[in-house]
């Protein structure tokens, strides 16, 4: 039986075993897809369990998508792009990392009727899927990304990767149309953002790529504030899904029975 993991810490809030292991039974692979929390001083050994073949694949997720690409062979362009790697496999014996949340943030946006072209567009945060996030938002053709991050110096280092990125600090005020927390505030159900949301009455839209619990506060502020919002499940479920044909081949189908397997 064939073994394939998400891997993070924390890890608890991962509904991808869910997901895969639903696509795994429909088309009849023998495999399991289980979730583990490792410390940084175990990628390697992870890793070398990967080169082995004892792991056919695997999804990462916070705090290792940059981390890992030191244990990899080859990197795909977009995961070279954005130093940003979230599902990794073995071929010809070369262990290749590979960026699915760029495709799954794209078609997540389009899924929810939203056209982000010429539009001006804060991110709140730095870490590992801003790059995706910010990679996606220049092919669908913003205006402008603006990244606000507590610790400004992490907003500052994407620079080096997006020489157009806008710099504000943290609660700074400005005029946005779209709002994007892809920070890990609001994975635990009583995190707050502590950002006063009035300041941005001119905004349309506030996206969470947390999709687990399903309504964070940030998404509660926007909705207060009579905003279209949107939380991560779709980017997530659209990620998982290019995973999943990475690893076997086969277009898993998206359907509401999936979409309601992470309504929890």
């Amino acid at each position: 039986m064939k073994e394939y993991l998400v891997i993070g810490n924390p890890i608890t809030h991962s509904l991808s075993p869910e997901l895969h292991n639903y696509w795994i039974k429909e088309n009849g692979i023998n495999g399991i897809y289980n979730k583990r929390q490792l410390n940084e001083k175990d990628l390697k050994e992870f890793f070398l369990k990967i080169k082995n073949k004892e792991i056919n694949g695997a999804n990462i997720t916070i705090p290792f998508k940059k981390d890992v690409i030191s244990y990899l062979d080859q990197l795909s362009l977009e995961a070279e792009k954005t130093q940003s790697v979230n599902t990794v496999y073995l071929k010809n014996d070369k262990i290749i990392g590979h960026n699915t949340d760029i495709d799954g943030f794209e078609l997540a946006i389009k899924d929810a009727n939203y056209d982000v072209e010429g539009k001006k567009v804060l991110i709140l945060g730095a870490g590992g899927v801003v790059p995706s996030v910010i990679f996606a938002l220049y092919k669908m053709k913003v205006l402008s990304v603006t990244i606000s991050n507590r610790t400004k110096i992490k907003a500052e280092n994407l620079k080096t990767l997006f020489n157009d990125l806008k710099i504000i600090d943290w609660g700074e005020a400005s005029s946005f149309d779209m709002i994007i927390n892809a920070t890990s505030i609001g994975l635990k159900k009583e995190d707050k953002l502590n950002l006063d949301f009035s300041k941005y009455q001119n905004c349309e839209f506030f996206y969470d790529v947390i999709y687990n619990p399903k309504e964070t506060n940030f998404l509660k502020d926007g909705k207060n504030l009579g905003k279209k919002t949107e939380n991560g499940k779709k980017m997530f479920i659209y990620q998982a899904a290019k995973a999943f044909k990475i690893w076997h081949g086969i277009e898993p189908k998206i359907n509401e029975q999936v979409i309601g397997l992470l309504d929890k």
